[in-house]
């Protein structure tokens, strides 16, 4: 099941066909963005193609040379982290050489790209109004529920009512079934969650993962939010996907300041 508005959301920046695509959302010019997908590199198999994680299992050598490819299309260097599904937000020039543990970046000084790997969690890209300071978050749903986008907020040092997000490609709606543990970590507290959650009976729940995202930077304070069309399960021709596939690659999302 392919989802036509990708064809309309693609913009390329280079001769790879259906590599890269650029967030759809009213940010200042000098705000930009690249959001891979799976196509256009040298990873074979599960990893098929433009795999950029170190940390699946795939060929290190394939690994590096899509990350090659990726960095080519960014004039500064791109801050990887290593993601453990935490709510900690790191300054991006300090993951530069060596990725730190932590779940979101930030930047204001235009030298680095904040970078946020995935395959079906949500990726999350930050900046305010000015284009004064960018950030990026990786959001599966722990990270949501501790407060990974609230610590990122907080951390790019603006009033919320000033940040623009985005919703880079994540599990869609339709695909995102989870438990009631899952349903209990969003709506004890906060009762407006659950139309985020479809009952499916047996304890179990269709979750909207853009629509706890929105609920949540809405009460932080951010009203203006792009993104959240794809889902990363039913284009399989476009996305990785750890829920439909296990073994399987990792996208990148990235946002930087140009001078």
């Amino acid at each position: 099941m392919q989802n036509n508005s990708l064809k309309h959301a693609i913009d390329l920046p280079n001769p790879i066909s259906g590599s890269f695509f650029h967030a759809n959302w009213a940010a200042p010019s000098h705000v930009k963005t690249l959001i891979t997908t799976r196509n256009g590199g040298v990873s074979q198999g599960v990893y098929a193609s433009l795999n950029v994680g170190a940390h699946v299992g795939d060929n290190p050598d394939h690994v590096a040379h899509n990350r090659a490819l990726v960095q080519a299309q960014v004039p500064v260097p791109i801050a990887y982290l290593n993601q453990i599904h935490s709510s900690d937000v790191v300054q991006a020039a300090h993951s530069v050489n060596s990725p730190l543990n932590a779940d979101a970046s930030w930047d204001n000084t235009g030298t680095v790209a904040c970078a946020s790997m995935t395959a079906d969690c949500l990726p999350v890209l930050f900046c305010d109004r000015a284009g004064t300071v960018v950030a990026a978050a990786h959001a599966g749903w722990r990270g949501l529920a501790n407060g990974v986008l609230q610590n990122t907020i907080a951390a790019m040092g603006v009033a919320p009512i000033e940040i623009i997000a985005y919703l880079a490609p994540a599990i869609g709606a339709e695909a995102f079934e989870v438990g009631q543990d899952v349903w209990d970590a969003f709506c004890q507290n906060h009762t407006e969650a659950q139309s985020a959650f479809h009952s499916i009976g047996g304890g179990k729940y269709l979750a909207d993962i853009y629509l706890l995202a929105k609920l949540i930077l809405k009460r932080e304070g951010v009203t203006s939010v792009f993104g959240g069309e794809h889902c990363t399960v039913l284009e399989r021709d476009s996305f990785f996907s750890y829920r439909r596939d296990g073994q399987t690659g990792r996208m990148v999302s990235l946002i930087w300041l140009e001078k």
